[in-house]
């Protein structure tokens, strides 16, 4: 009954499902790095993304240098504290997303863009891979003026790669951060506890420009 009668569509504000107040329980410790799940994190710096399903896209997180915690969770949609049922009935209007927690003495966030750019397709729209639905589309969320900047100019850059690869235009949105719901226990380094699980992740075998920056 949850359904939207679009999922490729978003639904409007009076059309998303109520939510409720109270947020889902947080774990205190990542599974993989053994770093808080929910802190301050003093001295490091935050980036979030959605960029298909959120098992895979975190794993690419959680594996690089310098990132110091991960989680998954919803964003930039209307209903406050979601399920994952609802998030996938398309009457929410959030985003399978993952934060990004790094140390920027160690890495950066152009180097953060650059994973999100090469993991994932940003021109499906609505969609990534076999995943349909607006909780698949592919977004940057910027949680200052610098990071804005940054994810503009690469956007702009990857652009230009992808469509001398003949790519049609990309479809990322970059939006200020909207308030980030995490997601249930089970789903957080989902593919550390089930190896064997769906990932989803792919790619359009473009690499970002070089000048975005490594780590």
């Amino acid at each position: 009954m949850f359904f939207h009668e679009n999922k490729m569509g978003m639904p409007s504000p009076e059309q998303a499902l109520p939510g409720r107040e109270s947020r889902v329980p947080v774990p205190p410790r990542h599974h993989v790095l053994d770093a808080p799940m929910d802190d301050a994190f003093d001295g490091m710096e935050v980036a979030l993304f959605g960029m298909g399903c959120f098992w895979g896209a975190e794993r690419k997180f959680w594996q690089a240098p310098g990132v110091h915690s991960t989680a998954v969770g919803y964003s930039a949609g209307f209903t406050p504290n979601p399920t994952y049922e609802e998030v996938c009935s398309g009457r929410t209007g959030h985003n399978e997303v993952v934060r990004v927690v790094f140390d920027p003495a160690v890495t950066t966030y152009a180097a953060m863009l650059r994973l999100f750019w090469e993991n994932h397709d940003p021109t499906q729209g609505m969609r990534q891979g076999n995943d349909a639905g607006t909780q698949y589309r592919s977004g940057i969320y910027v949680y200052s003026d610098g990071q804005k900047d940054l994810a503009e100019l690469s956007r702009k850059s990857f652009q230009g790669r992808l469509s001398d690869a003949g790519f049609p235009d990309i479809t990322t949105e970059i939006l200020d951060v909207p308030e980030f719901y995490f997601a249930e226990d089970y789903h957080q380094q989902y593919l550390a506890k089930n190896p064997g699980g769906y990932c989803g992740m792919g790619g359009t075998g473009v690499s970002c420009p070089v000048g975005l920056g490594a780590a």
